[in-house]
């Protein structure tokens, strides 16, 4: 599928239900399990998406589109969420990011995005020259990519008591996503 930017809006404009419908109200046991070490919890997820849409992609976005290439990206520190939301309850960090998800698309919206916009430049500290299109296109990706590593590490709670199945559950096979 050919990157659209309006179709991308879409997925961006639906993450925060997504995970209030499948997470609000489940017991801890679903939502603060990890992995083991260097893994996150839906917990951790939902704080790194809260992180993320508090620093991270509009404010390069409007790097892009003021500076272009000749202001890099400010670093994003990815695991900020540890201290920053220690306390937070589960549903004030979903409540939280739905707000801010809504604030980012009205800021977005409010950029007035154009095909000559999309082709804009910047610099990522590590990445080096990337566009506006590329950027907008891993917000989308990096929020599908932590919604399946919610339903993995969910999926996996489970992973000694579906026996034999197992086989069948390719959920429970797939190497372990760390980060």
């Amino acid at each position: 599928m050919e990157y659209q930017y309006e179709q991308a809006v879409e997925i961006l404009r639906r993450t925060p239900a997504t995970l209030t419908a499948l997470l609000r109200g489940l017991p801890d046991a679903w939502t603060l399990a990890n992995e083991g070490p260097d893994t996150w919890s839906a917990y951790d997820i939902v704080g790194h998406l809260l992180h993320g849409d508090e620093g991270n992609w509009i404010a390069r976005a409007r790097t892009i589109l003021e500076h272009g290439e000749n202001q890099p990206f400010s670093p994003f520190n990815r695991t900020a969420m540890f201290e920053k939301y220690q306390g937070f309850s589960l549903d004030q960090l979903l409540a939280a990011f739905e707000q801010s998800r809504a604030t980012n698309l009205d800021a977005l919206s409010a950029l007035d995005i154009t095909p000559q916009k999309l082709a804009l430049t910047g610099t990522h500290p590590a990445l080096g020259t990337v566009t506006l299109s590329q950027l907008l296109a891993s917000w989308v990706v990096h929020d599908l990519n932590h919604i399946g590593q919610i339903v993995e590490v969910m999926a996996r709670q489970c992973g000694e008591a579906v026996g034999p199945w197992r086989q069948y559950l390719a959920i429970l096979t797939r190497p372990i996503l760390t980060e």
